[in-house]
């Protein structure tokens, strides 16, 4: 998976849910960090969307704690051949570098995150945040908080120059006044889109359900 075109994602820690995310997902982000036995389920894996393999720490936002266990689950889904690509936070990757270098020699692209659920930096910071993330991963991830219109502007913006620049990036607005951004952030350049099956299994505050937002996206493309 290269993330050369948009890709939106049902977010699950259920592998069973795959089959129902077929009508509306390109892949099924796997939330490791919330599964029961993720390896056991990985191993298991026979259906046919591309996973996201994803092992949240508790600082930003998932149920993993800091440990080198989740980065040594992080590495097994790596070797999965399912997995397309593995979700690894800009604070771990700077520190542990080699994790990204054994997911791309086992041919699972990088995604870079960063989580603010406080607020929205500036703009600049922001844009400072997804080059340094692209400096390690194919796909650079922002989720920030808003709190005004113009908060979500700004990330917009941020999206579309780094987009402009031959950047990969993955952007969102997380809260009320910013769940929008999930459906026009792909206008700017965002390349990831993610989304629960259930409204009610949402993994990250103001997500629209997977057949809401894919809905809204077939309606602005």
């Amino acid at each position: 998976m290269d993330f050369d075109s948009f890709v939106l994602a049902a977010a699950t820690a259920d592998l069973s849910d795959e089959p129902a995310a077929r009508a509306h997902a390109d892949a099924v982000e796997f939330r490791m960090d919330l599964a029961e036995d993720p390896l056991d389920a990985l191993a298991a894996y026979d259906g046919e969307l591309p996973l996201i393999a994803t092992n949240r720490t508790v600082e930003e936002g998932g149920d993993a704690p800091a440990t080198p266990d989740r980065l040594a689950a992080l590495e097994h889904a790596a070797d999965c051949s399912a997995v397309a690509a593995i979700d690894i936070e800009l604070a771990t990757v700077e520190d542990e570098k080699w994790l990204a270098e054994h997911a791309r020699e086992h041919d699972a692209a990088c995604i870079v995150s960063t989580h603010d659920f406080d607020a929205t930096p500036s703009r600049a910071a922001m844009e400072e945040t997804l080059e340094r993330a692209s400096e390690h991963g194919a796909v650079a991830k922002l989720a920030v908080t808003a709190h005004t219109p113009a908060d979500v502007l700004d990330l917009l913006a941020a999206t579309h120059t780094l987009d402009s620049d031959g950047k990969r990036v993955a952007t969102m607005a997380m809260g009320a006044v910013g769940g929008h951004s999930r459906a026009i952030a792909p206008l700017y350049g965002s390349r990831i889109a993610y989304a629960p099956l259930d409204p009610e299994r949402a993994t990250a505050p103001g997500q629209y359900d997977l057949t809401t937002l894919a809905g809204l996206l077939d309606t602005l493309d």
